[in-house]
């Protein structure tokens, strides 16, 4: 035990190991609402309203609801044991917002992949853009109220996801079902991490 400025006792623990992690997708799928129910410090947040002239680029269609949009990054943290953080980068779901995924992606330890049964086609880019980029992700199904469920492996194969990526049901908006996904991505990242390293090279 060591005593810091002001007499105060500091553990002698190292401080704790901090990695990012993105959550991607497509527009609507939840990725804000992901972020906001799993941190534990008040999310940033850059969204905006949607307008009229936003109509001929984002496909409202199965969340006309919607009427908010980020436009460059949901931020959140979580702690998951006294010896690891997970810094959150929401990406932003409309293709004209994908310049800021190279920034964002940099150094990311993985990722998670948030789809929508309804429209299991939005979250396509956002897989191939981790596949191309070798990063790590998990595949998280936000089980939307009044979206029909499948089987795990009816959605893997419409995904065409290899078999070894994660595949998890959740609900975006219970922070315990969100903590289970990030724990699923952190324990990828480190399967894949070790395999590559014992890879003959």
């Amino acid at each position: 035990m060591v005593f810091g400025r002001g007499g105060r006792a500091r553990n002698n623990a190292p401080d704790p190991v901090a990695l990012k992690v993105l959550v991607a997708g497509g527009f609507g799928v939840g990725k804000t609402t992901f972020v906001g129910a799993v941190s534990e410090i008040k999310p940033l947040r850059t969204e905006e309203t949607l307008t009229e002239a936003s109509v001929p680029y984002d496909n409202t269609t199965g969340v006309e609801r919607k009427t908010t949009t980020t436009v460059a990054m949901d931020f959140g943290r979580i702690t998951l044991s006294d010896s690891l953080v997970l810094y959150l980068f929401g990406t932003p779901g409309q293709d004209r917002f994908w310049f800021l995924w190279d920034e964002l992606a940099q150094g990311a330890l993985g990722a998670v992949v948030l789809a929508d049964t309804r429209r299991l086609e939005d979250c396509f880019a956002a897989i191939d853009y981790f596949e191309r980029r070798a990063i790590p992700f998990t595949v998280a199904v936000n089980c939307f109220d009044g979206a029909q469920s499948y089987p795990e492996e009816t959605v893997r194969a419409a995904l065409d996801l290899d078999a070894g990526v994660p595949l998890l049901l959740c609900d975006a908006r219970r922070r315990e079902s969100a903590r289970d996904v990030l724990i699923s991505v952190v324990e990828h990242a480190m399967r894949t991490a070790a395999a590559r390293q014992s890879a003959p090279r």
